[in-house]
């Protein structure tokens, strides 16, 4: 990738919403975390209203099988019944619009509610798929449509998370560099 890394926090010309998906565990928060240290940036996630109420029903955080399924179903039962999870980020979103930042990184894992929040977002808006070999490998599914089907998507973009934590840092960074520069929103 030729895009030059920034040595500060760079603003960018236009806003720009990136819907990131991908496996439990190809380090998606990790590379939020790598974009927040080079651009200003907000990271949303449709699971979070849903954990809050999984909270209230016994949910202590864990990330097993069966709390996965749990997670999904009641994201699902909660969009079925009123857009719980939807509204909540089109509030986050408008939040966005009016902030300081840049960059709005949310995680959406379902196909259906990636379409529906890609058309409430006014502006740039694009899809990106973190992959891991780590992760690919083992080939065994977590239990629950939401994890199990993020291949079942067509997305603007696609990183292959192929090192270590500790040397992904620049290999993402060009990767975004590259990103930006396509959407034309670098300055």
């Amino acid at each position: 990738m030729s895009a030059l890394l920034p040595q500060k926090k760079a603003a960018l010309k236009e806003k720009i919403v990136i819907i990131i998906n991908g496996k439990g565990g190809a380090g998606k928060d990790t590379v939020c975390e790598i974009a927040a240290k080079y651009y200003y940036t907000e990271t949303i996630s449709a699971i979070t209203p849903v954990k809050k109420i999984a909270c209230a029903c016994g949910w202590n955080g864990e990330k097993d099988k069966k709390s996965r399924k749990f997670l999904s179903d009641l994201k699902r039962l909660l969009v079925d019944y009123n857009d719980f999870p939807n509204q909540y980020l089109e509030q986050e979103y408008q939040k966005f619009t009016k902030s300081g930042c840049d960059i709005l990184f949310v995680h959406i894992r379902e196909k259906d509610q990636i379409d529906c929040f890609r058309k409430k977002v006014s502006g740039k808006c694009v899809t990106m798929l973190v992959r891991s070999p780590r992760i690919d490998e083992n080939g065994e599914g977590y239990g629950n449509p939401s994890d199990d089907n993020v291949e079942d998507y067509k997305y603007d973009y696609y990183f292959q998370n192929e090192t270590q934590k500790e040397d992904l840092e620049p290999h993402f960074l060009a990767f975004l560099n590259e990103l930006l520069l396509n959407e034309g929103v670098i300055k």
